[in-house]
């Protein structure tokens, strides 16, 4: 038996419209589900979900106040 075979981790671009983002996102399968944790991606433009590794790269304009 070899070594399980590890899976890339997953990218998810996102926009303002996708704000304020998520992970994990709706329509995650149940069986990867982790406490909800809300990211500022469009200030950084690109974080690591600290549960399960998804990059999440913002495209677009930072959004102006609110």
């Amino acid at each position: 038996m070899g070594a399980p075979e590890r899976q890339a981790p997953r990218v998810v671009e996102v926009t303002a419209r996708d704000l304020p983002v998520h992970c994990p996102m709706p329509g995650t399968p149940v069986w990867s589900m982790h406490p909800r944790v809300f990211l500022d991606v469009a200030k950084a433009g690109e974080l690591l979900c600290p549960y399960c590794g998804t990059r999440y790269v913002y495209k677009g304009e930072a959004p102006r106040g609110h």
